[in-house]
């Protein structure tokens, strides 16, 4: 089998390779190798095997669509984001169901509340995966001073002190650290 044949190529070397020829065989081999992994997360989530399967195909399309129209350079982070936030849009679907259903059984604003609680958090638990992900796709200056001003809350001038950057060059990764992880963000909850 082919497939098999190309096991030994890095998932680098697949994509390379797909983006120059446009080849979905690189993709076979890439999600053939990454379809367990698939599976973990959808049930991680889900806890439901039958349905994680049907998760893991509707990813294997999603893939197969979204790399003929974006440039991706780590798959495996790539792939698991994916199936992280179709199991999270999967799992608001359906407590968005599930509140609609219990409002109309039940009109007790407490249970609505608790679902709600649970729909915010996991949007939230969405949001923060994806920023510490898309903090990794920034430049390693830009990424240093975001972290050290926004989460540790440093000032400029100890950031100064840490990094030895001047102000102003501290200044601007900020800026642009915070813009360019405000579109990787955006182009990872597509």
């Amino acid at each position: 089998m082919k497939v098999e044949k190309d096991q030994h190529i890095s998932d680098n070397e697949l994509l390379q390779n797909f983006y120059l020829d446009h080849d979905n065989h690189w993709l076979g081999v890439l999600l053939q190798r990454y379809t367990m992994l698939l599976l973990g997360v959808c049930v991680k989530y889900l806890r439901n095997e039958e349905e994680a399967k049907d998760c893991v195909q509707q990813i294997f399309l999603k893939t197969i669509t979204e790399l003929h129209k974006y440039k991706v350079d780590y798959f495996k982070s790539w792939i698991y984001m994916v199936a992280r936030n179709h199991c999270l849009m999967k799992l608001r679907d359906k407590t968005g169901r599930m509140m609609a259903e219990i409002k109309d059984d039940f009109a007790g604003p407490g249970m609505e509340a608790n679902l709600e609680d649970r729909a915010a958090h996991i949007e939230k638990d969405l949001r923060l995966e994806t920023m510490e992900l898309a903090l990794n796709e920034l430049n390693e200056a830009q990424k240093r001073c975001v972290i050290l001003f926004y989460l540790d809350k440093k000032s400029y001038q100890s950031i100064a002190e840490i990094t030895g950057y001047s102000i102003l060059n501290i200044k601007s990764h900020i800026q642009n650290g915070k813009r360019n992880l405000k579109l990787a963000m955006e182009k990872k909850l597509k």
